[in-house]
């Protein structure tokens, strides 16, 4: 097969070959669907989240080792489901008499679920001078019942219009003692240090009371250059998000969608890295032959014959766990297969007529290696480095489960190990283990489907045209 005709089969036979490979398409649509998680994660998703991703603070309001939101889906029990709520989530107005201004953020709660809340928390955000602005907090129930839970100043500003952010909680005393107002409304007896079930329980029966709540947070101001720059409600659950959260409070769904641009980025570099320095170390070796062939050879041995995993140790913990540094440790051992083949097709290539002529017409070495010989080899590249992405996405995870990977981004072999750290097994948290193991087998499968189809296609022994 000459040349031309090689040109003409890469643009036409291998695509209608590979239109028709049902794996192959499989791959692709997979690697779509990765890609797009890449895209929605860098778009959409706050970039904050990634550069916060061990800070405590950033997930404070998230609830620890939530489930999805998902498990409420069926005939069972629902379980309360983690809210958090800000000022752009209320309704605000406001009420003005003299110097006195009323700012009302009120927030509607449909609570329809079969267990009490387990807290909840009031936010505010306010900017004031001297004069104290006064908080109110009111909840009104599905049976048309008012509780004023909260009456109390803000604390005293030490600096001019000084903005001051704060939290209630629901194990504040002063909501205990707000709340012993109203026990004498309930046929059954309500326990009023526990707030969160004397809200939500019914006044006749001992269960839960389902509808809509609306809680009002009342801001006083006295000064006119008063503000409110924030206000929120945060009701504690068991469930939230797509994917749930970790002991540290994380939003998996935020980390799983994070991973897909970072395991893509370290699969196609290391691989498209290994496999090109394969191929040209390979090509090189067998072209040339001889003592160079030798030498290079028993250098490629010795890279083939080390442990690659304990040696990436080693490297990990003595020179750095950057994300960069790990892709190019894997590149340093990830070469050396591509090469032995590469100087296998080299050494029948080189005595082929078209290469005899090369050299006839004094065309240098160089030049015959990269126009005459590596793009005979291009298409088994291409399956190659498919095929040889997912090792570089296993190896990251290796590390990363191993507690060697960069701990400052969010991978899937990361989240991992964080979930082995916290006995995420044995504690049942399977939300925290199932995900990121299914991208990475998925991820894998991909591209393997992919280097198969290829393979199959542009292989001699197994391609029929």
């Amino acid at each position: 097969m000459t040349a031309t005709n090689a040109k003409v089969l890469s643009r036409y036979e291998i695509a209608r070959h590979f239109r028709r490979s049902k794996s192959g398409l499989a791959g692709v649509a997979i690697i779509l669907g990765l890609i797009g998680m890449s895209i929605y994660s860098t778009v959409a998703i706050p970039l904050e989240s990634y550069r916060h991703w061990n800070s405590p603070n950033f997930w404070i309001d998230y609830p620890r080792s939530a489930a999805p939101s998902w498990v409420n889906i069926g005939l069972g029990p629902k379980i309360p489901e983690h809210t958090i709520l800000h000022m752009k989530d209320a309704t605000i107005s406001s009420i003005e008499e003299g110097q006195l201004r009323a700012v009302v953020h009120s927030y509607a709660l449909n609570f329809n679920y079969d267990y009490y809340p387990s807290d909840f928390m009031l936010l505010y955000s306010a900017r004031y001078g001297s004069t104290q602005p006064v908080l109110q907090v009111n909840v009104v129930r599905p049976d048309g019942q008012d509780f004023m839970i909260y009456f109390a100043s803000l604390p005293s500003s030490q600096q001019e219009r000084n903005e001051f952010s704060a939290r209630v909680f629901s194990t504040d005393r002063a909501i205990a003692e707000n709340l012993r107002d109203y026990e004498g409304i309930f046929s059954y007896k309500q326990d009023s240090s526990r707030p969160e079930i004397m809200i939500f329980a019914e006044a006749q029966e001992n269960k839960i009371l389902k509808g809509q709540y609306v809680i009002r947070e009342t801001f006083y101001l006295f000064d006119s250059q008063d503000s409110i720059e924030d206000s929120g409600i945060i009701l504690g659950g068991k469930v939230y998000g797509l994917m749930g959260t970790d002991e540290l409070r994380r939003d998996l769904a935020v980390g799983i969608l994070w991973g897909a641009p970072i395991a893509l980025f370290i699969g196609f570099t290391v691989s498209i890295a290994a496999v090109l320095i394969g191929l040209i170390y390979g090509v090189f070796a067998g072209y040339k032959g001889k003592h160079t062939d030798e030498g290079l050879m028993r250098v490629s041995d010795v890279f083939y014959s080390l442990p690659a995993l304990p040696i990436l140790i080693i490297l990990s913990v003595t020179i750095g766990r950057s994300i960069f540094l790990i892709t190019g440790f894997l590149v340093i051992f990830g070469w050396v297969s591509m090469a032995k083949v590469s100087r296998s097709l080299a050494l029948q290539l080189k005595n082929m007529q078209y290469v005899e002529a090369a050299k006839l017409m004094g065309q240098s070495d160089t030049k015959i290696i990269f126009r005459h010989i590596i793009p005979q080899l291009l298409p088994l590249t291409f399956a190659t480095i498919a095929i040889a992405v997912p090792g570089a996405i296993l190896g990251e995870a290796s590390l990363s489960f191993l507690g060697l990977g960069d701990p400052s981004i969010p991978t899937w072999g990361q989240i991992l190990h964080d979930a082995n750290s916290s006995s995420a097994a044995s504690r049942g948290l399977w939300w925290w283990i199932a995900p990121p193991g299914i991208m990475i087998a998925i991820t894998g499968l991909a591209f393997v489907l992919i280097g198969n189809a290829l393979d199959s296609i542009l292989n001699p022994r197994s391609r029929k045209i």
